[in-house]
């Protein structure tokens, strides 16, 4: 039975033993920075690796399988069919549930939502929750407890539906922001550095000089007179190339990007590269490509990589907690929940078409096996399989080579032509 009073004395005391609570108020860096989710969703490459994820969740039909025999089938007579497929509440669209529920996990390792069940005892509606608004509770008997912090209201782990990221005590997870702020921190610096160079420094193209020995130009109105007219003659589009003519021993020297501000650019690549280790995101797809191929399969490869090692791994963590918390334990025999990435595994047409041909060839596909495939709807006759007729048992062989008279009349008619 769950007590509400059993935390009371615990929290008095002051102890840390009941409670593992997700970082709110963020990390101090050694950069100075403090960094909070917000603040690093504010770098362009955290917001490209958190969105990319929660699009590529929220993008995939999540399906609820009952088993058959050897095969399976799509469980929509079961109530809880259209709550993880069409529409999980009153409020928001599968695509929005999801992408939502993978941003939290990307920038706070949690995602939590409120199970709301009928009068039949199964789940209506899944609502979410701000992972900072939920404090997560280790109570006597060793389960998760979840304490609403606005409504001050404490809630047994059969009320909640909680998907956690990598964790250290099984209880919360833990996202890249918070366990590696610094990185972070310092990327967020350099960022401020270099808006503050653009804002608060001065970038000249070139300068004009003088010869010491010549007397100086005693007016500002002609100091600016002649760079007005040097501008007006040389710079634009429609002058380039033009010819200078500089008198009184005057030279230009063009400016070039001293180390520092080349550093500076380097510094915000390694900024990119960072975000995208942390979160296991090929480069290519937060269209950093200048040290990758842009041709051939390398970019297929790669990107079959990112659903196998970095979408593949969320998925398992949000099928297994869905199964958990939203299946009965007499149910899980017989239904599992399944997101399908048949479309995110399929390579390009003409490879697709190739393999296709081999397994129909070889006779382990039919047509309607390979339009299935495809997204495309069964033909009649389209169950039959194909047997390559060069692939017979060896000791039947012999009794196909034997022919009758009339047959072998018909050879010796065509050899002697």
């Amino acid at each position: 039975m769950f007590i509400p009073q059993m935390f009371k004395g615990s929290r008095q005391q002051g102890n840390d033993w009941w409670r593992w609570v997700s970082s709110i108020s963020g990390s101090s860096t050694a950069s100075g920075i403090h960094v909070t989710p917000e603040k690093a969703l504010a770098l362009s490459a955290v917001r490209a690796c958190v969105t990319l994820l929660a699009e590529s969740v929220a993008q995939l039909p999540c399906e609820l399988y009952r088993r058959e025999g050897d095969g399976r089938v799509r469980a929509t007579d079961h109530p809880l069919y259209d709550i993880i497929h069409n529409q999980p509440n009153q409020k928001d669209t599968s695509f929005e549930y999801y992408e939502q529920s993978m941003g939290c996990l990307g920038l706070r390792g949690n995602n939590f939502a409120l199970k709301e069940y009928d009068s039949d005892g199964y789940i209506k509606e899944l609502i979410p929750i701000n992972p900072d608004k939920v404090q997560v509770l280790k109570g006597p008997d060793a389960l998760p407890y979840y304490h609403l912090i606005d409504l001050n209201e404490t809630l047994p782990a059969r009320l909640v539906h909680h998907i956690k990221g990598f964790s250290l005590d099984g209880y919360i997870g833990l996202s890249p922001i918070q366990t590696n702020a610094d990185v972070f921190g310092l990327a967020l610096a350099t960022e401020q550095h270099a808006g503050n160079v653009f804002a608060n420094g001065t970038t000249l193209s070139g300068v004009i000089e003088r010869p010491h020995e010549v007397k100086a130009i005693d007016s500002q109105d002609k100091i600016d007179a002649i760079l007005n007219k040097f501008k007006e003659r040389h710079s634009g589009l429609r002058n380039a190339f033009s010819v200078a003519m500089l008198q009184e021993g005057m030279s230009y020297k063009q400016l070039s990007m001293d180390n520092e501000k080349a550093q500076l650019l380097e510094s915000r690549g390694f900024g990119i590269a960072e975000a995208c280790r942390l979160y296991k995101i090929p480069l290519h797809m937060v269209q950093m490509t200048e040290k990758t191929t842009s041709w051939g399969s390398g970019i297929e490869s790669m990107s079959l990589g990112y659903v196998i090692y970095s979408l593949l791994p969320w998925l398992k963590r949000i099928e297994a907690a869905q199964t958990r918390d939203l299946l009965l334990p007499s149910e899980r025999g017989q239904y599992y929940i399944e997101f399908n990435v048949q479309g995110l595994l399929r390579g390009d047409q003409k490879s697709r078409y190739e393999s296709y041909a081999i397994g129909r060839n070889w006779g382990w596909l039919s047509v309607n096996d390979i339009r299935r495939l495809e997204n495309m709807s069964p033909i009649k006759g389209g169950d039959t399989y194909l047997t390559p007729l060069n692939m017979v048992p060896s000791n039947s062989a012999q009794q196909h080579l034997n022919a009758t008279p009339a047959q072998m009349q018909q050879i010796e008619a065509i050899l002697c032509k």
